[in-house]
């Protein structure tokens, strides 16, 4: 990238931005494949193999962060009925809520890389090897859901207010009410019809080990990346196997997502080829970026 890059303004990107209820629903289905196909691998596991069916599990599980991202900006499906349906649904396993994420999200992409305005940057970039392990875990993942999930049930959502507006909060909190009642009663009828067993095969514990992969993906998105509002040096684009980008629903086109969040998912891949002289961060995969992450906060460089 030169210093002189500039983006292309939104109109001339216009182009891209045809959304499909076909694509949509094509790529919704092979992740639905991949969930019951990894939940086969569990009921066929023998012994200890057990645990490896179960984080392939949990990686396609704590993948559908992908598609509950996507229909948060209605460009997954061209019906908008269809996104706000796929993506209620594909944030419950990970207690996530749809629509209080489209506003925390809505913010993230007001004020990327803003540590003081930007919902995301909480907790920041880890800067010492514990911190780094520690978000690897998913803590503060779930630390967050439950907290949102608390703080509605109380009807107190005034934590929120830089970003969830007192018009908005009604709706978000009789959501978040609605869809952790569905996913506590999910778990305990299929508790009582499968066994307690089934709930922590096929949820809990691919979840406990599918998150901590999210988190360290998510983390190349912006960790070491310039912290001012140009969308062509705050984010990172990730040139990672074709397989993740099928899994997360090209994502891994980030900085082309976060300069243009018209632009669905199916055509990510085209904007990239308009753009990638002019980004300045361009990695090559998400095991390098987290390896070379680990060596410099040992080395204490970060």
């Amino acid at each position: 990238m030169t210093a002189t890059a500039i983006a292309p303004k939104p109109r001339e990107m216009m182009h891209l931005n045809t959304r499909s209820d076909a694509r949509g629903a094509a790529r919704a289905a092979l992740h639905l494949a991949l969930i019951l196909g990894s939940g086969g691998l569990i009921a066929v596991a023998p012994g200890l193999l057990v645990l490896p069916a179960m984080l392939v599990m949990g990686i396609v599980q704590a993948a559908l962060f992908a598609p509950f991202h996507e229909t948060s900006h209605y460009t997954a499906f061209k019906s908008r009925r269809a996104n706000a349906v796929v993506g209620w649904i594909a944030g419950l396993p990970a207690l996530h809520n749809w629509h209080f994420y489209q506003q925390f999200h809505l913010a993230h992409h007001k004020h990327t890389q803003d540590p003081a305005l930007d919902p995301e940057a909480y907790p920041g970039p880890p800067t010492t090897l514990a911190g780094y392990l520690l978000r690897a875990t998913g803590f503060f993942h779930w630390k967050a859901r439950i907290e949102v999930w608390v703080r509605a049930w109380r009807g107190d959502m005034s934590a929120y207010g830089a970003f969830l507006h007192d018009a908005t909060a009604p709706r978000v909190i009789a959501s978040v009410r609605a869809s952790s009642t569905l996913t506590v009663a999910l778990a305990v009828l299929a508790g009582l019809m499968f066994g307690w067993g089934a709930v922590l095969l096929y949820w809990i514990g691919p979840q406990l080990l599918g998150q901590p992969v999210l988190r360290l993906y998510l983390l190349a998105e912006h960790t070491g990346c310039s912290e001012d509002a140009n969308g062509l040096t705050n984010t990172r684009t990730m040139m990672t196997h074709p397989a993740v980008r099928l899994l997360m629903w090209n994502m891994p086109f980030h900085a082309e997502h976060h300069l243009y969040p018209f632009i669905p998912f199916h055509r990510l891949a085209e904007a990239h080829g308009l753009l990638r002289e002019k980004l300045a961060f361009v990695g090559e995969g998400y095991a390098a970026f987290n390896q070379e992450l680990v060596q410099r906060l040992r080395a204490g460089r970060v």
